[in-house]
């Protein structure tokens, strides 16, 4: 086993409460509207039905009544480099307002090119093996919904990012996961080969992975691709995070051998360069594959953010100290918070990439992180997500005593969040 399971009771699902904010038993059949299919995928329909909000919505609106620092939801709050905006300006000013090819811009997909082969050393056609989305969430939607459809299995590690669950409900496809256990959020390899079947047409893979900062070695990578060829399944990796790991290296799981033919690799952006309102994201991968992505791209939004692809294009060939500082000012960030949640009395996960940091509310005696978060607001002045809103039922019982905490916010407000978090034994 790589690492111990967190104890978990009953169910922290709230009766009577029209907000989901952890998972319930999924009542919704294959047979169901597609809309509905996707909110239970998200863990939006109550046990009766009812369609409520996420709970990054419900945090950020406790955090906005209670005047709370909102660590919750995964954006930064300070704009990028100086030099990427000033690109998309001048391209504004040139005239780049119309739409851009269904691909994404000649430009961008040589500067995707040609980045994957100087962090990674894969060498991609940009004609072919590059397309421009908007955003990760678009390709990594497309990709699910060129590959799998009714009677097909997804498959993911649980937690798992909420638009996955959406998508892979949406579809129709059976969505199965096999959990990433604390404290190293490793998977248990046996469990995992257990998971996939004859059915599996997708492995959807988040690495660096949010939302328990895990970064896969080799190891864990090479039996993904394993099994996978084994049972002929695409690999679909989300790796928006890419240049936010501590002391490891990123691994793409396309550098496996025996993967780059059947894996799309997606990033975006939004992370790298903290641009998240740009919704700038692109696929990778062999031909065939990324033809196919493309061909149910080109029907969600065609193209997008002309003058924004021409300025990422430019940001991409940012030298290696920029990259590098990325990694050193986020891990400056996270200890930080992390000092402060210790001091909280959590006990601290401390994260090997991503910008989210997780903590186990069970050393203050609190078994239920959906109840301590939203209390946390008008506690101390903070807002955190619960870890098992990221979960299926079963798996909602194991993370149950976890929150997740966002340090991708400007030191002074880290250090103010750290210093009210260290409040919290005494106001409990």
């Amino acid at each position: 086993m790589a690492g111990r399971a967190v104890r978990t009771s009953r169910s922290p699902v709230q009766e009577g409460n029209p907000t989901v904010t952890s998972p319930v038993p999924l009542s919704v059949n294959a047979a169901a509207s597609p809309w509905k299919r996707a909110a239970s995928g998200a863990n939006l329909l109550s046990a009766q039905g009812e369609l409520g909000t996420t709970i990054f919505e419900e945090m950020t609106t406790l955090a906005l009544a209670t005047g709370a620092i909102n660590l919750g939801q995964g954006f930064p709050d300070e704009d990028g480099p100086a030099e990427i905006k000033a690109a998309a300006q001048a391209a504004i000013a040139a005239g780049s307002n119309q739409y851009a090819p269904g691909k994404g811009i000649p430009e961008l997909r040589s500067a995707v090119a040609a980045h994957q082969e100087r962090f990674y050393g894969l060498a991609l056609d940009p004609q072919t093996e590059v397309v421009v989305t908007t955003g990760a969430t678009e390709a990594i939607a497309a990709a699910v919904l060129a590959f799998v459809g009714p009677g097909d299995e997804v498959l993911t590690f649980e937690p798992f990012y909420d638009s996955y669950g959406a998508i892979i409900g949406l579809t129709g496809a059976r969505h199965v996961t096999t959990p990433l256990l604390a404290p190293d959020f490793l998977p248990d390899l046996d469990a995992l080969e257990s998971a996939f079947t004859e059915r599996t047409k997708v492995v959807l893979l988040n690495n660096p992975h949010n939302p328990t900062g895990a970064v896969f070695p080799r190891a864990v990578l090479g039996r993904v691709v394993e099994l996978a060829r084994r049972h002929d399944a695409v690999i679909v990796s989300d790796e928006v995070y890419e240049h936010m790991t501590f002391g490891v290296p990123h691994l793409p799981v396309a550098t496996i051998p025996g993967a780059a033919e059947r894996t799309i690799t997606i990033s975006s952006a939004g992370k790298t360069f903290s641009f998240t309102g740009w919704k700038v994201g692109w696929a990778s991968g062999p031909a065939h594959l990324v033809a196919a992505l493309r061909t149910v791209k080109q029907f969600l939004t065609y193209s997008s953010g002309t003058p924004f692809q021409s300025a990422i294009a430019e940001g991409l060939s940012l030298p290696d100290d920029f990259y590098a500082g990325i990694i050193s000012e986020l891990q400056h960030k996270r200890d930080i918070l992390a000092d402060g949640l210790r001091a909280a009395g959590f006990d601290v996960y401390t994260p090997r990439g991503t910008y989210f940091i997780n903590v186990d509310t069970a050393p203050l005696g609190i078994s239920d992180s959906v109840e301590l978060a939203r209390r946390l607001p008008s506690l101390v002045g903070v807002a955190a997500i619960p870890v098992p809103v990221f979960c299926h039922p079963e798996g909602a019982e194991r993370t149950r005593s976890l929150l997740r905490f966002a340090f991708c916010k400007r030191t002074e407000v880290l250090e103010e969040a750290a210093t009210r978090l260290a409040t919290l034994r005494e106001k409990l």
